[in-house]
């Protein structure tokens, strides 16, 4: 535990760096609520981990993941934002000023906290499915699903997430091959039967990745298990992820409501959480979208919110 000497009281408290985040304090910073960032674990978020981006607004031509969320941070610090490597390990909502512990060892107090910790993608944990991470293997088929226009890819899950990420991939790719690990699918009815109905996708019953394969150019083929014991590839250029998400909310548990998969719940179209004064933007509170835009907006969101806070609470 922080002894008093690590102790620092701060108006506003960000917990995390994705566009969220980012743009939770540039909104703040505006408002002069002089917000203090701790990044996370992955400074920028899961876009840094992305290699092009298209579908962000302003960018005609398209930018890279980490240049996105580079430009983004530059906006946040140009306006005075405090932005520090750490992340939270410990917190106490029970009274204000809440007390989040940084990195097992320094104490912030902070009079309004906005959680912007997003979320992870769940993966296989192969090898090769690390190595090829951004060169054919995606967690987003909304993200990356144009740059495999008219070519053969495979998504693997067997519910609705990746039954829609399959038809969405379905209008845009040439051939979908769905690897669901069971003999079932796990989707609803209505999906299932549109899977069904889509001539484009191959559904594979219980086959298990064993190995991406690829070469220097990216992803070329997937090394698959059926359920007879026999070995199967299928040529394919982008492998696409779609078992669930972990949303990071892990710490905030004891004080902060959140659904049985861990999203943190939000009152209504608000940011605010059952803690009044703490704020939840991103990934961390939205199952549905999961989208840079959305979770900038979000973050726009949550920052109003919490200038309307500290008006209303008389803290400005």
């Amino acid at each position: 535990m922080a002894t008093n000497k690590d102790t620092e009281n701060v108006k506003c408290l960000i917990i995390g760096s994705g566009p969220a985040g980012y743009t939770a304090a540039i909104y703040a910073a505006r408002a002069n609520m002089n917000p203090v960032v701790y990044e996370g674990l992955q400074p920028g978020g899961q876009l840094t981990t992305t290699t092009e981006v298209d579908n962000f607004p302003g960018y005609p031509e398209g930018i890279t993941g980490p240049e996105l969320m580079e430009d983004i941070r530059k906006q946040a610090t140009r306006f005075g934002t405090d932005i520090r490597s750490g992340f939270a390990t410990q917190v106490d909502f029970s009274v204000r000023p809440y007390k989040v512990i940084i990195d097992e060892e320094k104490t912030i107090l902070a009079q309004i906290v906005i959680i912007a910790t997003g979320a992870t993608a769940k993966y296989l944990g192969l090898e090769s499915e690390e190595k090829f991470r951004g060169s054919g293997v995606s967690a987003c088929a909304t993200c990356d699903g144009f740059f495999y226009k008219k070519q053969d890819i495979a998504v693997v899950g067997g519910g609705d997430t990746a039954c829609e990420e399959a038809l969405y991939l379905a209008g845009i790719c040439k051939t979908v091959h769905l690897i669901v690990r069971k003999n079932f699918l796990r989707a609803s009815k209505a999906m299932q039967d549109r899977v069904a109905k889509a001539e484009n996708i191959i559904t594979h019953f219980e086959h298990v990745t064993q190995e991406v394969l690829g070469d220097m150019s990216g992803v070329n083929g997937v090394k698959l298990l059926n359920g007879k014991g026999e070995t199967v590839i299928i040529p394919i250029t982008g492998f696409f992820l779609a078992i669930g998400h972990n949303p990071n909310s892990e710490v905030f548990k004891p004080y902060i409501e959140t659904d049985e998969v861990g999203y943190i719940k939000t009152e209504g179209n608000t940011s605010k959480t059952n803690v009044p004064g703490v704020f939840a933007c991103g990934d961390v509170q939205d199952p549905n979208y999961r989208q840079a835009i959305t979770a900038a907006g979000s973050g726009c969101i949550a920052a109003l919110d919490a200038e309307r806070f500290i008006s209303e609470m008389g803290l400005a």
